[in-house]
């Protein structure tokens, strides 16, 4: 069994600093106020490193990667 991650964001928490979207852009864009959208939730394997990078760069912890198995 592989695991995967998925992304998700507490829309509550988020501010709108815009670094998810700055440091994995082929996962998250942001609105026209600034706020994350996210095209599709599932990281593949290859951007699992830039995941984990953009999760720990949020300032009010607001990006998530959860692994779900697959």
């Amino acid at each position: 069994m592989t695991r995967t991650r998925t992304l998700r964001i507490d829309r509550i928490a988020c501010t709108g600093h815009g670094l998810c979207a700055e440091l994995l852009p082929e996962l998250v864009d942001l609105d026209e106020w600034g706020f994350p959208v996210l095209g599709q939730p599932t990281v593949p394997a290859h951007l699992q490193a830039h995941a984990r990078r953009a999760v720990a760069a949020c300032p009010v912890l607001a990006l998530r990667a959860d692994r779900t198995p697959r």
